[in-house]
């Protein structure tokens, strides 16, 4: 695999009251006076791991990362069904990366996010384009209904045995119907035995789906039932809303990014994403390279995935 940068510790933390009740769990790290980058986890609901750090040059880098709200070690935590999400969307989310900004003193950074973390990037620079110095994005999603309906049905014709699993997980009158939203009523259910049963069958899905190259591992996260939880309590909700955005509101957006470089890197592999998401955007942002990767999926496991994004935040580095 390429060569992370060295781990290291944040050498600032905190809890940010962003309203509502919620309060996001920030962290920086590497250079105090360096460039600043954001980092945008995916999910939603995966929280913003230690791995995360290693991409970035930490002499040149003050990297910033957050919690998305109802994940991490953000509070309240989504895993607890008493937590509403009423107020978790992702204009509120766009709120939360510009009320962080402002708290940190940082005039303009450079943003990186994977697969839901390429949505929230996306939509935080077309509606703040005078904050973002570059984009660096793998594995490139725009969470539209057609996207959903790929991955909760279409991908079916792909993995038949598991789609029939995670299928016959709902209530047989709702398996012709939106199946994000069946799964978004399980996990509400006031019976604990249902919301779990629903949790686990939907992340037993979601190891199926970007499992197209060789060597993928199943996510030991997965393992751990209140991860399970909150992970497929805050997916399931961005889903069923189309991530809160109009349909097809960052294509037609994407002019809002022009003389902001970027880097899109995906995998041709990527059947959980397919490439053509990435390839769209490329073709209405001038500014942007889209790299693809030939026999690789979903994520930054991949060799040459890694190599990439590495390599993209290396260019743009300060001398």
């Amino acid at each position: 695999m390429p060569e992370l940068h060295p781990p290291i510790e944040p050498h600032a933390h905190g809890m940010l009251d962003v309203g509502d009740g919620n309060r996001v769990y920030w962290e920086t790290c590497g250079n105090p006076e360096g460039k600043p980058a954001l980092v945008l986890h995916g999910g939603p609901g995966s929280g913003a791991g230690p791995s995360w750090r290693r991409l970035f040059d930490p002499t040149a880098y003050r990297i910033v990362l957050f919690d998305q709200r109802g994940c991490g070690r953000s509070t309240p935590d989504a895993a607890d069904p008493r937590t509403s999400l009423a107020t978790n969307t992702t204009p509120h989310l766009i709120a939360d990366i510009e009320l962080l900004r402002r708290h940190l003193g940082i005039d303009k950074w450079l943003v990186t996010g994977g697969s839901w973390g390429v949505t929230l990037a996306l939509a935080y620079a077309v509606r703040h384009p005078g904050r973002v110095s570059e984009l660096v994005l793998f594995s490139v999603t725009h969470t539209t209904r057609r996207e959903v309906d790929w991955v909760t049905r279409d991908m079916g014709r792909v993995f038949p045995g598991e789609w029939a699993r995670f299928r016959d997980a709902v209530p047989e009158g709702e398996r012709d119907g939106s199946l994000v939203e069946a799964y978004a009523r399980m996990l509400a259910d006031p019976d604990p035995a249902v919301r779990e049963r629903a949790a686990r069958e939907w992340c037993r899905w979601e190891d199926v789906h970007v499992a197209t190259h060789a060597g993928h591992t199943p996510d030991p996260r997965f393992e751990d039932p209140h991860f399970r939880m909150r992970f497929a309590r805050l997916v399931t909700h961005y889903w069923r809303h189309a991530g809160f955005l109009e349909d097809g509101a960052l294509l037609s957006g994407a002019g809002k990014l022009t003389g902001i470089p970027g880097v899109l890197v995906h995998g041709r592999l990527d059947i959980s994403s397919p490439p053509d998401v990435a390839w769209r955007l490329a073709q209405v942002w001038p500014d942007a390279e889209l790299v693809l990767i030939g026999d690789e999926g979903h994520g930054l496991s991949g060799h040459a995935t890694r190599e990439a994004v590495l390599a993209a935040l290396d260019r743009f580095r300060p001398a």
